[in-house]
């Protein structure tokens, strides 16, 4: 079988985006558009996979600077087939097939790119186009087939006559390639269009002439579609949370609204988890079996252990639940949060980098940063950790079975050991040993016969 190269191009600036920002790092689930692009070509197995870049080409690298892929500049953005020819010199003395896709079809799977491949190889072309049949062709090159259905050419929508504009087949922006054969037809492609640009497509004609071009229809079009615009993302967007969604529910698990939850691509749920109402599931987000997600909560790079409650209005942000546990409602786990199992974290109560052991309990009211926190510990309403001095932050150490009065501050660097008692209303700003009550507070003062101030009316 002929080795496989990968040409992704993301040279483009989208204008029709209206932004600032390159088109292929808008967003879709929580991905930038080629992040997308690249996950469906890798379980393909190429030897090479080069992306084009040029406008705000720095911005597009860095942002992926995690790909494997190779990055080649196109400094001036002189169509598709000029793309195409800055990206072969970094597959020089490669000789197999080159896929060719557009870094802005963020719904392309790899099983497509997979047939597509195959049915190349199986016709013995040199040149493979992939089509596809869509009801509102505008924008996109038309696919012309000749009188025996074989692919003729591309033609361009700005050089389509009104007769070529109603044809509904269009190329997909998806191309295979023998590498020989690519390079020959690229050097004779000319900028003679509206354009003044050198397009891909014209590579076509030469290959029908020469009897080695083809063309495979893929049947779902949506699977293909480029964005152009921010009306096409949000439709995309939709039709990806569909699948993901739909995809989940096939293996065991309960969505109340479907239409009302977002969920990103990488997202892993197990069966029996209900999730209801209005959920945001962000990327590196894993629920295991039995979990229950509540009305308006967003999980962001978060796990959730087997059969943890997360209540409604509660925010998860790298943070681990090992499960069971109960979350909120209208909790806050900020990076680094860590619950043991039975550990408990109530209404309208912060962590941040705070480790909380087996059977604990921050019930209501209260701020836990930078904390290790024993077992079955007990953290009364509005306790705070004062861990930043306003320029460094500082541990909180709090052992086993300690039993934290309300409207305690626990200024650190501080240790409670085990078995320790802090009554209500204190502020510990010393080690306390193991065992002992720790009470603070300021005689009270009382002054007898007080008047209360009265407005004065003006």
């Amino acid at each position: 079988m002929n080795p496989l190269a990968v040409i992704i191009l993301a040279a483009g600036q989208g204008t029709r985006m209206r932004s600032n920002l390159p088109k292929v790092l808008h967003q879709l689930a929580g991905w930038p558009l080629l992040q997308h692009v690249l996950e469906a070509v890798y379980p393909l197995n190429p030897e090479h996979v080069v992306v084009v870049t040029g406008h705000k080409a720095e911005l597009v690298e860095s942002a992926l600077a995690s790909s494997t892929a190779t990055w080649v500049r196109q400094d001036e953005q002189n169509g598709t087939g000029h793309a195409v020819q800055c990206a072969l010199p970094a597959l020089e003395g490669f000789a197999g097939d080159i896929l060719i896709l557009s870094g802005d079809t963020p719904l392309v799977e790899s099983q497509t790119l997979e047939k597509f491949i195959g049915h190349h190889r199986r016709e013995h072309r040199e040149l493979s186009v992939l089509s596809m049949t869509i009801d509102n062709p505008t924008g996109y090159g038309r696919v012309i087939r000749d009188s025996y259905d074989g692919l003729l050419e591309i033609v361009e929508e700005k050089d389509a006559d009104a007769q070529t504009r109603t044809i509904t087949e269009v190329n997909s922006g998806i191309y295979c390639a023998a590498t020989k054969n690519l390079k020959q037809w690229l050097e004779s492609v000319n900028n003679n269009n509206a354009q003044g640009e050198y397009y891909l497509p014209d590579i076509i004609p030469m290959a029908v002439a020469a009897g080695s071009g083809g063309v495979y229809h893929h049947t779902d079009s949506l699977s293909l579609a480029g964005v152009n615009n921010r009306q096409q993302l949000s439709q995309l967007e939709k039709v990806f949370r569909d699948r993901k969604v739909e995809q989940l529910m096939e293996t065991g698990v309960t969505f109340i609204d479907p239409d009302s939850c977002w969920l990103a691509p990488d997202v892993q749920v197990a069966q029996d988890v209900i999730i209801f109402p209005n959920v945001v599931l962000g990327v590196g987000v894993v629920i295991e079996e039995g979990c229950r997600v509540g009305p308006f909560c967003e999980i962001i790079q978060s796990k959730l252990g087997p059969g943890t409650v997360v209540r409604p209005f509660s925010h998860l942000d790298g943070a681990e639940s090992r499960g069971p546990n109960e979350i909120g409602p209208y909790a806050r786990l900020r990076p680094g949060s860590v619950l043991e199992p039975r550990a408990k974290v109530g209404n309208f109560c912060e962590l941040k980098k705070a480790h909380i052991g087996a059977g604990s309990k921050v019930n209501h009211l209260s701020y836990v940063g930078d904390t290790e926190m024993g077992s079955n510990v007990n953290v009364g309403a509005g306790t705070i950790t004062c861990n930043y001095d306003g320029a460094n932050k500082h541990k909180t150490t709090i052992g086993d079975g300690v039993f934290i009065g309300s409207g305690t501050q626990l200024v650190a660097p501080v240790t409670l050991e085990e078995g320790v008692v802090i009554g209500a209303g204190s502020t510990i700003t010393k080690n306390v040993p193991a065992k002992a009550l720790a009470v603070t507070r300021v005689k009270p003062t009382y002054v007898n016969g007080w008047v209360r101030p009265v407005k004065i009316i003006k």
